[in-house]
């Protein structure tokens, strides 16, 4: 399983973005990470996020740690995968 790692990009488990993709920005403790969509572009709100309810996929961004939404969006369409962010994976649990 890929590391948690600031700009990791996930995919969400649970909760009403269940199944959006999102970049980890921060590590808050070993419980907790920062992540963000963008919402524009995946839905998915800057929001602090369990750890259990994010899935690390192979897919990695080059971010700062803390980095702002315009930030992150740059460096996604930097590494060309606007479009793999945008597109949801359907969960089945």
């Amino acid at each position: 399983m890929p590391a948690i790692e600031i700009g990791r990009i996930c995919v969400k488990t649970s909760g009403k973005e269940l199944g959006r993709k999102c970049v980890i920005i921060d590590i808050i403790d070993k419980n907790f990470v920062l992540v963000t969509g963008p919402k524009e572009l995946t839905g998915v709100k800057r929001r602090r996020a369990t750890i259990k309810h994010v899935e690390p996929l192979t897919e990695k961004i080059e971010i700062e740690k803390g980095a702002d939404d315009e930030q992150v969006l740059k460096a996604i369409e930097k590494a060309g995968k606007t479009e793999f962010m945008a597109q949801m994976i359907e969960i089945t649990l």
